[in-house]
């Protein structure tokens, strides 16, 4: 049985003595979900990285929100995975909508660094979604098919047995917008079946998440669904308040 997972993407948000707050707040938070089977972790900016890893619960998943594939250079403004891992940070966002959106990233470039990612053996979280226009069009299947093919191409099902996917509608990110959990469930079945096509059986072994506008009253009835297995969540995840409310609702 797949471990649900809750995740919460901070952004552009928190200043380190916050997210020092944040992670000490959050310790037995992280034991109730031990207890409970569930793994919760949160993606803090590269600055608060060092801070929350100290001083959160060592069951707390700390995750960086992006990662170059090259391991040095000259690359200014980037950040490696040896950084990464210097700090104890082997989970990486890879593709987040707003990534895809304002700074190119392409599927080949996410494939390039979910690459280095697996050869280190750190976790990508894999965002894929459609645009509203994509949405309006009908044309989420096609898009999402391609995000997934494209990114996870030539990879072997050991490797990606320790990926994590999440669908995220762009039309239902921080708009207030959901997606219903009939549709949730349809893509990310989708999502599985493509995995299934690609890499057999270990598609049953991966999780599969949903983002887009969770918040901890709608929290349950996605994770209710059968093939979605946690929630990535964005401003739902800033206070330790509805951290915690997320959690306790799903257990």
């Amino acid at each position: 049985m797949r471990k649900k997972l809750l995740l919460g993407n901070w952004k552009m948000n928190k200043l380190a003595s916050e997210a020092k707050e944040f992670a000490l707040a959050s310790v037995p938070f992280a034991a109730l979900a031990k207890k409970n089977n569930i793994e919760i972790g949160v993606a803090p900016t590269y600055l608060s990285l060092a801070t929350v890893k100290e001083h959160a619960s060592k069951d707390m998943i700390v995750a960086a929100q992006n990662v170059h594939f090259m391991d040095h250079g000259a690359y200014t403004g980037e950040v490696s995975i040896p950084m990464l891992k210097e700090f104890g940070i082997d989970w990486v966002i890879i593709g987040h909508s707003e990534r895809r959106a304002y700074d190119n990233e392409t599927n080949e470039k996410c494939h390039e660094k979910m690459k280095a990612l697996f050869e280190n053996n750190m976790v990508p979280v894999y965002c894929v979604g459609e645009t509203l226009a994509e949405f309006d069009a009908g044309k989420t299947k096609e898009v999402v098919g391609k995000q997934v093919k494209e990114g996870l191409k030539d990879f072997t099902a050991e490797q990606v047995a320790r990926l994590v996917v999440a669908y995220e509608p762009v039309w239902s990110i921080g708009t207030g917008k959901n997606a219903s959990s009939e549709i949730a469930q349809d893509i990310c079945s989708y999502i599985r079946s493509i995995l299934k096509e690609m890499f057999g059986g270990v598609a049953e072994e991966i999780r599969i998440l949903y983002g887009g506008s969770v918040k901890p009253v709608n929290v349950k009835e996605y994770l209710s669904c059968p093939d979605v297995d946690g929630a990535l969540v964005g401003g739902a995840s800033l206070k330790i308040e509805s951290f915690e409310e997320l959690l306790t609702n799903i257990l």
